[in-house]
């Protein structure tokens, strides 16, 4: 525990982009193969489940400090994490013993996980000595482990930099090896940084190649002959992988959602062993996409029923081919992957749909085609260089996305809550309403698209104008105005309003304009009525 603590810390203080890889190294080198495995289960954006519903950790905490619940709760309020708000409030209890020594795999594995079926009485026992044998800093840790908070503050990136650098192998090389399921332990984390480790797991994924936003004049790319241009469809990004006689679908969050899609696996059933194709799992009816709202249905579901295979029907829309009889074909061109998809489609999966080409012969007829995209139910253009290959990760140059304009709509901010992580502090997730009658009604949640400045002047308006507080949230005066930049709009059963709002983002702090001015509910309805 001492080791990763100080890592931990060493990571959260330093903005520095060199001594965050420096610190990673030094630990890879020095720590323990089990308790590396589970550092890196916690870089890689991996939790532990919840052990404790956080009101036992609320009551026990009340217990030992001697506080009264609403000086808790305020202090929650100031603080915005409960995990970092109970260490704070435990600091009125001296440690009485070091446990800082006992490893973080042992923690993990053996003290946590043995919480579970205990009766609240022997779990109040084992979780307060504990507090009491660690110091501040290692009480948050325990704190954000307990209640299945335990996110480390540093980029993918990052922490590839480093283990492939302590492992001598390439950061492509060690991306692949960070995909699909693993279960942290010794044998894991010396197969991950072994210099010649095979990939052998048949269902694993290949890293994601990423476009970035193009805003750029369309001219800047040069010839229209040197691109591919398909329709950037809104669906689920996806790998559909076929080894070893079994078919797998991830999903580019690293999430195996093969069972919720089953007309996909039969799709595929009949594709080569050695298989592995990109595309985009999509809402499919009548021989056009549905909006994502519908899919969403299938989403949350591990179990598919016959209803919501037939109110939301799916297929697989292929774009690129990763490997090829087995073998890794990435790095060849795009124009060769996309000519052996095409046949390989044709042949042994009719069933799976290829991404079509948009064909206009000039930049200028594709702008202007660009404008039929809502009505195709699709996003804009995936601009792609034929002769690029198969990257990982985002890079620019070679793929681009050329979206069209963002609906957008001017709204109130109505509550606010505290971030995470290094905004913890501070008021940074934002509801905001738009009229209903003489009513504010709440239709989207916002945390990116101000600047920093503008974070902190809304923190202190927060503050000072916080009308009613609900544990982190605050509600506040409805006085500040935003437009909101959002993709689309659909009726939705699920939210109060009756419709959501895909991707929302704050395009700008509209200054100009008082709360009568924001927008009305109606106005969302016309647009998904315009769509």
């Amino acid at each position: 525990m001492r080791r990763f603590s100080e890592l931990y810390a060493t990571l959260d203080r330093t903005a520095s982009t060199n001594a965050k890889v420096a610190a990673l190294e030094a630990y890879f080198r020095e720590a323990p193969p089990e308790d590396a495995a589970w550092t890196v289960h916690f870089l890689a954006g991996r939790r532990l489940l919840r052990l404790l519903p956080t009101k036992l950790v609320r009551e026990w905490t009340m217990a030992v400090t001697d506080i009264e619940p609403w000086l808790l709760e305020e202090s929650y309020g100031a603080v915005g994490d409960l995990a970092e708000t109970v260490a704070l409030l435990l600091d009125a209890v001296p440690p009485d013993g070091d446990e800082r020594g006992v490893p973080l795999h042992t923690w993990i594995e053996e003290r946590l996980e043995g919480l579970r079926g205990l009766p609240p009485e022997a779990q109040r026992e084992n979780v307060v000595r504990w507090w009491r044998g660690l110091p501040s800093f290692e009480r948050f840790l325990l704190n954000k482990l307990l209640t299945g908070e335990m996110r480390v503050g540093v980029s993918q990136t990052l922490v590839v930099r480093a283990l492939a650098a302590v492992a001598g192998v390439d950061t492509d090389v060690m991306t692949h090896r960070l995909m699909g399921q693993w279960a942290p332990s010794a044998a894991t984390f010396q197969a991950l940084m072994a210099p010649d480790a095979a990939t052998d797991e048949a269902s694993r994924p290949y890293p994601f190649c990423l476009a970035y936003p193009f805003d750029q004049a369309i001219e800047v790319l040069g010839s229209r002959a040197d691109w591919q241009v398909e329709w950037k469809w809104d669906g689920i990004r996806a790998q559909l992988i076929r080894r070893a006689g079994h078919t797998y679908l991830w999903s580019r969050g690293e999430e195996v959602i093969t069972a919720r899609f089953p007309e996909v696996v039969t799709a595929a059933a009949d594709l080569p062993d050695g298989t592995v194709l990109d595309g985009e799992v999509l809402g499919w009816e009548a021989e056009a996409p549905l909006p994502f709202a519908r899919l969403q249905l299938r989403i949350g579901r591990q179990n598919v029923t016959r209803q919501a295979l037939a109110s939301a029907p799916a297929v697989f829309m292929a774009y690129d081919l990763l490997e090829d009889g087995g073998r890794d074909v990435r790095a060849t061109p795009l124009r060769d992957r996309r000519r052996r998809l095409e046949a390989l489609l044709l042949t042994h999966a009719p069933g799976l749909r290829l991404s079509p080409v948009v064909e206009e012969p000039d930049w200028p007829s594709l702008a202007a085609r660009r404008g039929e995209s809502r009505d195709r139910g699709v996003e804009g253009y995936m601009l792609k260089r034929l002769d690029s290959a198969y990257g990982t990760g985002r890079r620019k140059g070679d793929w681009w996305k050329w979206k069209v304009d963002p609906f957008s709509i001017d709204a109130v901010l109505v509550y606010a809550q505290a971030g995470n992580g290094r905004r913890a502090t501070l008021f940074t997730d934002y509801t905001f309403a738009v009229w209903k009658d003489d009513e504010l009604v709440p239709v989207a949640k916002a945390y990116s698209g101000l600047s920093n400045e503008e974070i902190e002047q809304v923190d202190r308006w927060v503050r000072a104008n916080t009308v009613e507080k609900f544990g982190p949230v605050r509600r506040v005066t409805p006085a500040l105005v935003f437009e909101i930049a959002f993709e689309n709009v659909q009726r939705s059963a699920r939210h109060k309003s009756g419709v959501a709002v895909r991707f929302p983002r704050i395009a700008r702090w509209r200054h100009d304009k008082g709360p009568a001015d924001a927008d009305s509910l109606e106005a969302l309805q016309q647009l998904i009525k315009s769509q």
